[in-house]
């Protein structure tokens, strides 16, 4: 395809798949576009939320619509390495070792409240973020190229967690927060729950459908390169992840790989809205869920009550905007 058949075909597969996704997830649309934003460029993605917003059931929902396989796995405290990636397992009637894979071999793997694993569960998951390849007993094993994580975490209970060690958080390019629906739109899920078309059911009634095949999804994604950046623009966010270094109230700032994914946000969320180039309005709505989680802040001003989105947007706010 050309470059333009190729963008208008990405817009309209768009649609069709906030289209679809909307039929079961109500008042989560920043959520959505933020999901795809992470599918688009091949990245993962922390998702943060009290329980009962629609975590899981929004993964759930893409990946049916994308036509991707779907896993889950809930993290606990006795969860091993190998719950993970799998294990070799003897089969005495064959007499020789069988590799079973584990759920991280599919499409899209939901890590529900991956900080209640300690660290040596939780860094199962690292080759696999970074590499799409899974290492048991010295045989590597290569996962879907569409591979994707959302792991999801409780904002509000610490008791008997494993906070995320900084290279891990690294890895997630965007921190999504799943937040509450509006009165409207609460009031839209009041009514379906007292049917059949509770979104729980919806999804599962066969009335939610793929509109689009893993090869299309492959054609969407390279579209995303072909999204213009000004030079200017690039300069801007590199002055925005150095300015995170330099800010007193920051401790540990965000590395070159924070800047790539800003860069790759930015123009996926162009994209996903229809042009073709990116602009600063861009930047600057992906910075935070870029930037939230790989900051560090310095205790005395955290004790203040400076949060860390504060912060973010007092440098957005500080750098000058390219015209």
């Amino acid at each position: 395809m050309e470059t333009s058949e190729n963008f208008e075909f990405f817009t309209d597969r768009i649609k069709k798949i906030k289209d679809e996704t909307g039929k079961v997830i109500i008042g989560q649309n920043e959520a959505i576009d933020k999901s795809l934003v992470v599918i688009l460029t091949g990245s993962h993605a922390l998702v943060e939320g009290v329980p009962g917003v629609g975590k899981t059931l929004l993964v759930k929902t893409l990946a049916k619509v994308l036509g991707s396989e779907f896993s889950r796995i809930q993290f606990t405290p006795d969860l091993m390495p190998a719950d993970i990636t799998g294990a070799n397992v003897f089969n005495m009637k064959e007499n020789e070792f069988v590799f079973v894979k584990g759920p991280v071999f599919t499409g899209f793997l939901l890590a529900d409240e991956i900080n209640r694993a300690p660290a040596k569960t939780q860094s199962a998951l690292l080759q696999a973020m970074q590499e799409k390849e899974v290492t048991i007993d010295c045989q590597t094993f290569s996962l879907s190229k569409h591979f994707t994580v959302f792991a999801t975490q409780n904002p509000i209970e610490f008791e008997g967690t494993y906070p995320l060690p900084e290279a891990q958080k690294d890895r997630f390019m965007l921190k999504i927060n799943a937040v509450f629906p509006n009165r409207d739109d609460e009031i839209i899920l009041a009514k379906r729950t007292l049917g059949a078309d509770a979104p729980e059911n919806f999804l599962n009634s066969g009335k939610v459908y793929r509109v689009i095949e893993q090869s299309e999804l492959t054609i969407l994604q390279e579209t995303i390169n072909s999204v213009f950046m000004k030079e200017e623009l690039v300069n801007y966010i590199v002055d925005i992840i150095r300015e995170t270094r330099n800010n007193e109230n920051i401790l540990i700032g965000a590395g070159p790989r924070a800047m790539q994914s800003l860069i790759l946000a930015s123009r996926a969320f162009a994209a996903i809205n229809g042009r073709n180039f990116a602009t600063p309005d861009d930047i600057k709505f992906m910075a935070v869920p870029v930037l939230e989680h790989r900051l560090i802040q310095r205790p005395e001003y955290e004790i203040e009550g400076y949060s860390i989105i504060e912060i973010i947007n007092a440098i957005l706010k500080n750098i000058p905007v390219p015209r």
